[in-house]
């Protein structure tokens, strides 16, 4: 699995995760290429925009290799959605560690 792939597996547990425990109406699925089998899942209209924006925007980096988008020069993001992306990594980082995946520590810091 390539690191563009992985990256964008997180990102949509992740929102999946957040939007889960926050939005009480999942309208949306969201499918995306080449992941649709660990995306795929529900989620209100605000966050399915969100991810959507969110993987057109690192599927869009011009570095390459990417570093972690904590460590880059170049920030991708509107102001409002790195705002977004923040929260969402915050408080689903800290509930999926809750819930025994270690795995993700490897992300939170590399």
């Amino acid at each position: 699995m390539d690191k563009e792939t992985k990256d964008l597996k997180v990102l949509a547990l992740f929102t999946r995760v957040y939007c889960a425990d926050h939005h009480a109406a999942r309208e949306r699925d969201v499918v995306v290429p080449g992941i649709a089998s660990t995306a795929k899942g529900h989620y209100c209209t605000e966050c399915a925009d969100f991810l959507s924006y969110a993987i057109d925007r690192r599927r869009c980096c011009p570095l390459d290799p990417k570093p972690s988008c904590r460590h880059c020069t170049i920030h991708c993001y509107r102001p409002g959605h790195r705002d977004k992306v923040r929260e969402i990594m915050r408080y689903s980082g800290k509930v999926l560690i809750m819930r025994g995946r270690f795995d993700l520590l490897w992300h939170y810091f590399f």
